[in-house]
C-alpha cells in the first residue's frame, strides 16, 4: 500500500479531499491535542474531507430553511453518516493491508467531556486532535483570518475526519497562505462583533503559521444568523452556514480563488441578519449589518 493507492481508494469511497502528514509535524502540539497521545506508534496522519454542498447553504442564505438543508446535508448527516462511512471504509482498507488505523472525528475540544489521567504523565481523556492543524499539516489548505479552514477547492465548505496509522506513507507538502486576503468580510458580516481582527493569535504548523482573529464563541453560541449546535460536539457552535462563513464564500468565489466553480453567483440578494432578540437588522449597500440590536450593544458595552 502506498500513498497514491490509498488516495485513489479514499476517493472511490467518497472523499473529496485527502492529505497525508508525517507524525513529525505534530511534535509541537500539546499532549491533550496531539495524535501521539492517542497512538504513540503512529507514523502517518491521514486527513479525509467531504465537501459541504453549496446548495446545502442555500436555505440559510435565503433565511427560509436551516435544518433540512445545511443542518443535515452540511452538518450532522454529513459528519455522522457520509463522512464517517468514508472514514470507516478507508480504515478497513488500511487494516486489511496489515497496518493499524485509528479513525477520529474532527471535533473541537470546547465543552467536550474530560476525564482523569489513567497514569502519571498521561493527558486526561478525551484527547482531541487539533483538526485545523492536522488539515494544514496534511497539505489541504490554510487557516483563514476568520478561523475557518480554507481549501483551494471549496474554501470553508468541507468537513474533515482523521485516520492515524503506523504505516509510513509519502506526505503532502504544507501549503503556504494564498486564499485568505485578510479582507475582514467575515468580521464585517457578524452583527455582534464576535470576530476581533485587531486581536490576533498565531495558529498552524511551525514554519507555516498564520495570524487568525480572536473569536468569542460565547457570542457565536447565541447567534441566530446560521450558527448551529450539534449534539455530542461540545459547546463550540458550528459556523459553517453562519453569516461570517457565507460572507467568506462570497468573497472567495468573487475573487475566482476556488476550483469548485458555478454558473451563477452564490449571493443573489442582500444578506439578512437578526439581532439577539431575533429581530431583523438593516444592511448597508455593501450588505453589512447597519444596526446592532440593543442586546448586541449591551453585550459590547460589557466587554
Amino acid at each position: 500500500m502506498n500513498a497514491q493507492e490509498l488516495k485513489r481508494y479514499a476517493r472511490e469511497k467518497g472523499a473529496d479531499l485527502v492529505g497525508i502528514a508525517p507524525i513529525a509535524r505534530f511534535e509541537s502540539l500539546r499532549p491533550e491535542r496531539s495524535p501521539i497521545s492517542i497512538f504513540p506508534e503512529c507514523r502517518s496522519v491521514i486527513v479525509l474531507g467531504r465537501r459541504i454542498l453549496r446548495g446545502a447553504l442555500r436555505g440559510v442564505e435565503e433565511g427560509t430553511n436551516f435544518n433540512s438543508t445545511y443542518g443535515m446535508f452540511g452538518f450532522r448527516w454529513l459528519e455522522d453518516n457520509f463522512l464517517s462511512r468514508t472514514t470507516y471504509d478507508v480504515t478497513c482498507h488500511i487494516e486489511s493491508h496489515g497496518f493499524e488505523a485509528v479513525p477520529l472525528f474532527g471535533y473541537a475540544p470546547d465543552g467536550m467531556p474530560v476525564g482523569h489521567p489513567v497514569a502519571e504523565g498521561k493527558p486526561a481523556p478525551n484527547v482531541i486532535v487539533d483538526l485545523d492543524f492536522a488539515a494544514q499539516a496534511a497539505g489541504l489548505g490554510e487557516i483563514g483570518l476568520g478561523g475557518f479552514f480554507l481549501t483551494p477547492e471549496y474554501g470553508p465548505r468541507q468537513r474533515f475526519a482523521l485516520i492515524l496509522t503506523d504505516c509510513v506513507l509519502e506526505p503532502d507538502p504544507v501549503i503556504e497562505k494564498r486564499l485568505c486576503g485578510d479582507c475582514g468580510a467575515c468580521a464585517d458580516a457578524c452583527p455582534f462583533g464576535a470576530i476581533d481582527v485587531e486581536k490576533k493569535v498565531i495558529a498552524g504548523v511551525p514554519g507555516h503559521q498564520m495570524e487568525v482573529a480572536t473569536i468569542d464563541y460565547r457570542v457565536c453560541r447565541s447567534c441566530p444568523n446560521g450558527a448551529m449546535a450539534g449534539p455530542g460536539r461540545g459547546d463550540r457552535p458550528d459556523r459553517g452556514a453562519a453569516a461570517c462563513a457565507r460572507a467568506c464564500v462570497v468573497r472567495l468565489e468573487e475573487a475566482g480563488k476556488l476550483a469548485n466553480k458555478f454558473e451563477n453567483r452564490f449571493r443573489k440578494r442582500k444578506p439578512w441578519a437578526l439581532d439577539l432578540f431575533h429581530r431583523p437588522i438593516g444592511a448597508d449597500e455593501a450588505g453589512n449589518p447597519a444596526y446592532l440590536g440593543c442586546a448586541a450593544r449591551a453585550d459590547a458595552r460589557e466587554k
